[in-house]
């Protein structure tokens, strides 16, 4: 499988591209951080990362996004951008009919490092080794773009299977509860200690 991660921000904006399945040795495909100018005007901004993540999805034609979910800060401007810059890579993935799933920073933190509450050295250092790369991709943005991509490949659609194998399973007929006997058609069952 391979995901396309995308740690959204206004000023840079990481992708990176991962391909790999649990259990199997992840492979990087792709890492950049797209840039827009803090002096231009937001529609010109979000335009420019549109466009760079139109020519990334053209060139990896990933099977999944996945996008780092805004949460509260207390720059409620900064939180704008992030979320618009989201906003932006959902739009572009959804347009192509790719599935799109948004992880906190603390799942993919764990995901990554096995601690939620890992720094941001913590996560480089895990993703290069985890990458087998020489070196932590700078700038931070990029490494986490591609912390968010194992992320989903390790444990993004688990739920969805789950929900799945879920839905295919056959239905038992052993009644859940008492209630549930008392009211199955065709049978009879003593209620009350009356036989």
């Amino acid at each position: 499988m391979r995901v396309l991660g995308v740690d959204p921000g206004l000023t840079r904006c990481g992708v990176g591209v991962v391909d790999g399945s649990p259990g199997r040795r992840l492979t990087l495909v792709h890492v950049e951080v797209i840039r827009t100018p803090a002096d231009a005007d937001l529609a010109h901004r979000l335009l420019g990362i549109e466009q760079a993540l139109e020519l990334v999805l053209d060139a990896v034609q990933p099977d999944a996004v996945a996008v780092e979910r805004v949460f509260s800060q207390h720059n409620v401007r900064t939180v704008m951008g992030t979320a618009q810059a989201g906003a932006v890579a959902i739009t572009c993935a959804a347009r192509r009919g790719i599935p799109v799933v948004l992880h906190t920073p603390s799942e993919v933190k764990a995901a990554v490092t096995g601690s939620g509450r890992a720094d941001k050295d913590q996560v480089g250092v895990m993703v290069a080794r985890l990458l087998g790369l020489a070196e932590i991709p700078k700038p931070a943005d990029a490494a986490d773009a591609l912390a968010l991509a194992i992320c989903h490949l390790w444990r993004g659609d688990s739920s969805a299977r789950l929900a799945a194998a879920a839905a295919a399973a056959p239905r038992s007929r052993v009644p859940r509860s008492a209630a549930a006997a008392r009211v199955a058609p065709g049978r009879r069952v003593a209620v009350g200690g009356a036989r």
